[in-house]
């Protein structure tokens, strides 16, 4: 897919150096700041992850006091989960269970811009001479 290889460490710390403002789901984007980036980060990393290393996309529910507040996108690689965005939440926030979803084809139609600028700054950073259509 990619002319290199790369280290999951390496790809977290590019990924978390491109997350901004501007790649924050709308939804949460008045709690995003610099003091807590992954914020309002989990759906567009994880599509990028899935981009870069494949696997399967793991979609759980965010519930503070057992009310659902929201949702959490993370990755699952072989047997081993992947979330780059857990930090964001407070220790009021609790994560349940994720289950697979199956990535339609194409690029989201949610967070749409969102996606694509975390993905050009990171196959940029990563200096990818592929860019791979988006959805792998």
């Amino acid at each position: 897919m990619f002319p290199r290889t790369w280290t999951l460490t390496h790809i977290e710390r590019v990924i978390r150096s491109a997350w901004a403002a501007d790649t924050c789901d709308p939804v949460d984007l008045a709690d995003w700041h610099p003091g807590n980036p992954s914020r309002g980060q989990c759906g567009v990393t994880a599509l990028v992850v899935h981009d870069l290393l494949g696997g399967d996309l793991l979609l759980g529910e965010v519930r503070v006091d057992g009310d659902r507040t929201g949702s959490h996108w993370w990755n699952r690689l072989g047997v081993v989960e992947v979330d780059l965005t857990r930090d964001q939440f407070g220790p009021h926030e609790r994560i349940t269970a994720g289950v697979v979803v199956t990535r339609p084809a194409g690029p989201p139609t949610r967070c749409r811009e969102q996606y694509e600028t975390l993905r050009t700054r990171v196959l940029k950073q990563l200096g990818a001479d592929v860019v791979v259509a988006a959805g792998g």
